[in-house]
């Protein structure tokens, strides 16, 4: 009967594990690459949900209807997208631009979310070319020690472990991540686009007409 010990092999496990790091590590940005990890601490939250930020935003136009809109400054606002666009409307930005922000803003967060999922689906693909990796070096390592048959059994270790811990890797760690990553990166893109309109909506009702906004490009290339 096969025991875990059985199947636990430091060699191969260095092999595998640390070859895939370093492949991940020489071919992916820092700041992906940071953000890939950042991003496996968010994987055992809900789903997101727009609908307290839109009742937030209801609030802060009711605060705006009775007090005006440079009453907004003071409020206290988590969501940095809501935060942004609420920026910009104090400002006297106009709808269009509030939209553009908003929209600028909603799209960089999707190329975040798809570039940590790209990580971790680059992992799973890199993992079991490792583990080939470390069959050879055990077949080769096999070869070299035909004369010792107590070092065969180690090195044949190597070769088959190897292959399993590229396998498993692959498909039970690195794929799930990305794909859970991806599925939350679409449902918060579907649902952020909801908070456009009633900021939109807002813009137009408390930009001055005839009022002309400064530019929101400084802005803009902040969230890039």
């Amino acid at each position: 009967m096969i025991t875990l010990a059985q199947l636990l092999d430091p060699a191969a496990l260095a092999i595998v594990g640390g070859g895939t790091a370093l492949a991940i590590v020489l071919r992916t940005p820092f700041r992906d690459l940071g953000h890939a990890l950042a991003a496996v601490t968010t994987l055992g939250r809900g789903r997101f949900d727009a609908d307290p930020l839109l009742q937030q935003i209801t609030a802060l136009a009711r605060i705006a209807k009775r007090h005006g809109v440079m009453a907004l400054d003071r409020s206290v606002i988590a969501d940095a997208d809501v935060a942004a666009g609420i920026a910009a409307i104090v400002d006297g930005a106009s709808a269009t631009d509030v939209a553009t922000l908003v929209q600028h803003r909603r799209r960089a967060r999707i190329e975040r979310h798809v570039a940590a999922a790209d990580v971790w689906a680059g992992a799973a693909e890199v993992a079991p070319a490792m583990g080939m990796v470390g069959t050879l070096v055990g077949l080769a390592q096999m070869f070299a020690t035909m004369s010792d048959p107590g070092a065969i059994g180690g090195a044949m270790a190597v070769a088959l472990l190897a292959t399993l811990y590229g396998a498993l890797f692959a498909n039970l760690l690195f794929m799930p991540i990305a794909n859970r990553l991806r599925a939350q990166g679409r449902n918060e893109a579907f649902e952020r686009a909801r908070i456009e309109a009633p900021l939109v909506a807002l813009a137009e009702r408390e930009t001055p007409r005839g009022y002309v906004a400064p530019t929101l490009a400084p802005t803009l290339a902040t969230v890039a």
